[in-house]
């Protein structure tokens, strides 16, 4: 299957931009991912795309857009009947180390888990609605004005494109001004759509990066600034006030949405770029990738966990029923402030994981129900093991 999603940096923040923590690391790979999914047995119950089990769904027909606190959650509240179900068909209980389940995940992203399948029909359609046949071919159709977009195929992001049509904006408005042509502008499906077509019509190849590996949130921050982003846009009360503050929480959206919100809102940045002498920078797509990462951190995108009340659902949820914090005494379990390899969202999920095919090392009569989790108390919940690391401490 051609990877049409999107991978992007989804990511914790604790206090502090400093803090936020990115759930994928570079070396993190959809291919590895693909090959986890089989050798650890999800194949024998879920199958991608109609290929593989029918015991649980099909991972790449379920109701999308999903978080990775989504999938977190999901994985959690369903381990007891995946246990047993795997149990009944005699397949191993697998166990998943970090860099596996980082890896798995990755794969997810792959197969559009987090975000909806654009369609091919609508993107043709919106391809000569939105006059773009008129510049760019895609599979031999279409203008030669601009460059042909079939190569797009092989990044298949929104990252990529959000790039593309930032850095070439400015030279495409001035073409199609002279051509009598009105400047387009895409609701976020849109954007999906032609990806999709794209996709589906161009005779490339995919290879090389595929841009969808999520960026740093540290280097976003400090691209933030050093592109100027900041003299127009706040983030979290400091920076400008041209544009809108990009962590309030009004202004979560979808990586598709942000795109189109480049391109729809481009004239204006540039009128107020030109009248503050700013000039308008090039980027290169990690730059876009790490800027992106950046925004989750703070929130843009999705909203973080919150310490605070991950320690709440850590007691409300018997967490902190078997397992003690910080050399307390008397509990069944291990101490979740001495835990070891807990330090990114994925490694909590892989604990979390593995920690659910552990027998309960109490007494039959002191069990309670299996303890469900809601997306947001998960987020809030991998903040709070996050949050007991001390800082510079590796675990």
């Amino acid at each position: 299957m051609t990877p049409t999603g999107l991978i992007v940096a989804l990511l914790l923040v604790l206090p502090g931009f400093s803090a936020a923590q990115p759930l994928f690391t570079p070396t993190q790979d959809p291919l590895a991912g693909s090959r986890v999914f089989g050798a650890k047995g999800c194949v024998k119950c879920h199958a991608i795309s109609g290929s593989g089990g029918k015991v649980g769904p099909d991972l790449a027909r379920i109701p999308r857009p999903r978080s990775f606190y989504d999938l977190a959650a999901a994985m959690w509240n369903h381990a007891p009947r995946m246990a047993q179900r795997m149990a009944d068909l005699g397949i191993a209980r697998p166990q998943l180390d970090a860099r596996e389940t980082g890896d798995l995940v990755a794969f997810l992203f792959t197969l559009d888990y987090f975000d909806p399948r654009g369609n091919e029909d609508a993107g043709r359609r919106l391809f000569g609605e939105k006059r773009c046949v008129v510049c760019h071919q895609v599979g031999g159709v279409g203008g030669v004005v601009g460059p042909p977009l079939d190569a797009l195929k092989q990044y298949g992001s929104p990252i990529y494109l959000a790039t593309a049509m930032w850095n070439h904006g400015p030279q495409m408005a001035e073409v199609m001004k002279a051509k009598g042509i009105a400047r387009p502008t895409f609701k976020d499906a849109d954007l999906r759509d032609l990806i999709a077509y794209i996709n589906a019509a161009s005779p490339v190849l995919p290879q090389g990066p595929l841009y969808v590996l999520p960026g740093r949130p540290v280097q976003g921050r400090i691209l933030f600034a050093q592109k100027r982003c900041i003299e127009c846009h706040a983030v979290g009360g400091l920076g400008g006030r041209v544009g809108p503050d990009l962590a309030e929480r009004g202004l979560h959206r979808s990586l598709s949405e942000f795109t189109a919100a480049m391109w729809n809102k481009a004239p204006a940045m540039m009128d107020a770029m030109k009248a503050r002498a700013v000039p308008v920078p090039q980027l290169k797509p990690e730059e876009m990738a790490d800027i992106v990462a950046y925004l989750y951190s703070v929130g843009y995108f999705a909203q973080a966990g919150d310490p605070k009340n991950g320690a709440a659902v850590a007691t409300s949820k018997g967490c902190l029923g078997c397992h003690g914090l910080h050399g307390e005494r008397g509990k069944v379990a291990g101490d979740l402030a001495r835990a070891k390899g807990l330090d990114s969202p994925a490694a909590v999920l892989s604990a979390l994981w593995n920690h659910a095919f552990i027998k309960d090392p109490r007494l039959a009569r002191e069990k309670a129900a299996w303890p469900e989790l809601r997306p947001a108390e998960m987020a809030d919940l991998v903040a709070f093991l996050l949050s007991l690391r001390r800082p510079g401490e590796r675990r």
